[in-house]
């Protein structure tokens, strides 16, 4: 069985790491730093996401894990993407209703539904913020 595998690919003339849906979750503050660094280390400047791959937690705010996550995004200026489908979530709280309409007013982290609405806002010139 093949290992799944992040590959760094060009879209709208962004370099981005898309990140494999089977990938291993991220359920941590260092795993969030490995991936930024693996990212930042293969030159893209954006990250694509599976929700699916974000641990629970993520999803409840109180923990801190979405805060801690995307700060490090932030920190080193690469710009996060969480694809798929999260309603389930964002129905059980407002907090996080708020957090991800918030968040998709920015340049640096979206909640989108696929991969084609993500190449659809970078072909729109947002990008991570300097």
């Amino acid at each position: 069985m093949t290992e799944p595998t992040d590959t760094l690919q060009t879209l709208a003339g962004v370099t981005t790491l898309v990140c494999d849906p089977a990938g291993p979750p991220l359920s941590s503050e260092r795993e969030a730093t490995d991936l930024v660094a693996n990212a930042a280390w293969q030159g893209a400047t954006w990250v694509i996401l599976p929700a699916t791959r974000l641990d629970e937690n993520f999803f409840h705010l109180r923990t801190g894990l979405a805060g801690a996550i995307t700060q490090k995004f932030v920190t080193y200026r690469l710009g996060l993407a969480v694809t798929g489908d999260i309603t389930h979530h964002t129905a059980a709280s407002h907090a996080l209703s708020d957090f991800v309409r918030e968040s998709n007013r920015g340049r640096q982290l979206w909640f989108l539904p696929d991969l084609d609405a993500v190449v659809a806002r970078l072909a729109g010139g947002e990008t991570p913020t300097d």
